[in-house]
């Protein structure tokens, strides 16, 4: 039987669990009192102006349950604001706030720095190779 460091879905599990815990410590430390999940859902839904909760809850690989509550709290810290579809008012339609802008602004150096230390000493190749195999692996499962 195969050890679980050996296996490379543990490792890729693993490696993803350990930076996302670096980099939310990383937020902490520089008085950002925004969690990882908050800044990828206000980022997504920067780049996706018109994106549904439901294809917001696919992008970043949560349960609507769990994307309702990040945007309720982010509603809440005036991140967000929220109103109903005039085409469908069973939807809402969310809006990034300018106090949403100016925060993936402002943590956007921490962003990079955690990238870059998480990425120390990996030749860019390597790194296209990674990103060739694992889009390879996101199509054998879909």
């Amino acid at each position: 039987m195969e050890k679980l460091n050996n296996i490379i879905f543990y490792n890729i599990d693993h490696s993803i669990r350990l930076y996302r815990m670096y980099a939310q410590k990383q937020l902490r430390e520089h008085g950002f009192k925004i969690t990882i999940d908050q800044w990828l859902v206000i980022k997504c839904i920067l780049e996706n102006p018109t994106i549904t909760q439901h294809e917001l809850s696919e992008l970043v690989f949560k349960d609507n349950a769990s994307v309702t509550r990040i945007v309720d709290l982010l509603i809440k810290a005036k991140y967000l604001e929220k109103e109903i579809n005039p085409e469908d008012r069973r939807k809402f339609i969310l809006h990034v706030t300018k106090s949403g802008e100016d925060i993936i602004k402002n943590v956007q150096e921490i962003v990079l720095q955690n990238r870059s230390k998480a990425l120390k000493g990996i030749a860019a190749k390597d790194l296209e190779t990674a990103d060739a195999v694992l889009q390879k692996i996101i199509a054998n499962c879909k």
